[in-house]
């Protein structure tokens, strides 16, 4: 899989932002029950669960990043991803990749 950098969205309705750190890794797992989006993918953090959404909608995607559509059939079931920006109740992610491949590193 290339580098895809993703925007996580909707943190505001979960734990808000300040629990997010630059560098710190999370898991991106698909929400195959989601009724409003067919191709939801969950941000969680491992301490606390679900802490937002990959963006998936032309008002939320920032500019360079890609949509949950755009990386959906790139990976399996879940993979993981680095935060590299926080900007207010926002995060910049880069995709690592099939949470398998990453815990058997």
């Amino acid at each position: 899989m290339s580098e895809s950098y993703v925007t996580i969205t909707g943190c505001k309705h979960y734990f808000g932002s300040n629990i997010l750190k630059v560098g710190q890794i999370i898991k991106l797992r698909k929400d195959y029950e989601n009724q409003y989006d067919d191709e939801a993918i969950e941000a969680q953090l491992e301490s606390v669960g679900k802490i937002g959404y990959v963006a998936n909608s032309t008002y939320t995607v920032a500019r360079g990043t890609k949509s949950a559509g755009r990386i959906y059939d790139s990976f399996k079931d879940e993979c993981r991803a680095n935060i590299r920006f926080i900007v207010k109740d926002t995060a910049i992610a880069v995709v690592l990749g099939d949470a398998d491949k990453i815990d058997a590193v």
